[in-house]
């Protein structure tokens, strides 16, 4: 099956408002439209998707949040509803990083529960997993692939989950330089593939886009996306020039 490749750009805690519009403007420059066959989206920080917002007005880049509640609404302070998100414009919301997961303790049961109140808001969840450098090292790269992925979609219905993406991230990849080769990214990607072919059925796990994150750059992008289980990818600090991103775009149209 013939996927649409999708590059999402997470920025993470970078940009404020002034510097949002600007990052925006350098890349509709670049990019007036996403590749023809691809998506693309920038995540930005809360404080700057509504300004984000109005810098995309009128274009085909798509809007998403770093983060969300894993409740509707309430006496839940410094929480973002998918509601709210929602509403200020957003399509996707990333769920479950690493950085989440490692600095927040945030577990699969919750990364399950924002997942399943993000659909319910009519939101794409990009659902996050990856090992750490002791795991893969250790050989249980498999292991902790397989946990994640079924703790995070636990209980969705084959038709929510479609509408999901998964995005393999390995910790020791993130920020640090080092890529997985593409052997590597596509047989964890192949993995993630069975996992859901086995917790769906093959027809879901066919349709589900599953991206690579971890230091993916202008250079590397085009050998990733090339495998046929890579459908793409979610960029960290690339994504915060409008050069490097849009050249990813490029590789992944």
């Amino acid at each position: 099956m013939m996927r649409k490749k999708f590059v999402a750009g997470n920025w993470k805690m970078n940009k404020d408002l002034r510097e949002t519009g600007a990052l925006i403007a350098g890349i509709r420059e670049l990019m007036p439209a996403p590749p023809k066959n691809a998506d693309v989206a920038v995540c930005p920080p809360f404080t700057a998707l509504e300004s984000a917002a109005r810098a995309l007005e009128g274009s085909a880049i798509g809007l998403g949040a770093q983060d969300m509640s894993g409740n509707d609404d309430g006496a839940y302070t410094g929480e973002v509803s998918g509601r709210m998100l929602a509403a200020l414009g957003c399509r996707y919301v990333i769920l479950g990083h690493s950085e989440r997961r490692q600095y927040f303790l945030e577990s699969d049961e919750l990364v399950n529960a924002k997942a399943k109140k993000a659909l319910s808001a009519g939101l794409v969840p990009i659902v996050c997993v990856g090992e750490t450098l002791a795991e893969r090292e250790g050989g249980l790269t498999e292991t902790r692939i397989a946990l994640q992925v079924r703790g995070s979609l636990a209980g969705l219905t084959s038709s929510e989950v479609e509408r999901a993406v998964i995005a393999y991230e390995p910790v020791w990849a993130i920020g640090t330089g080092k890529t997985a080769t593409p052997d590597q990214a596509d047989q964890v990607h192949r993995h993630i593939r069975s996992l859901l072919m086995t917790q769906f059925d093959s027809k879901t796990s066919e349709k589900i886009r599953i991206l690579y994150g971890g230091s993916v750059n202008a250079d590397n992008a085009a050998e990733l996306f090339s495998r046929d289980d890579i459908d793409g990818g979610l960029i960290g600090g690339a994504s915060l020039k409008p050069e490097s991103f849009h050249k990813i775009c490029a590789a992944a149209g």
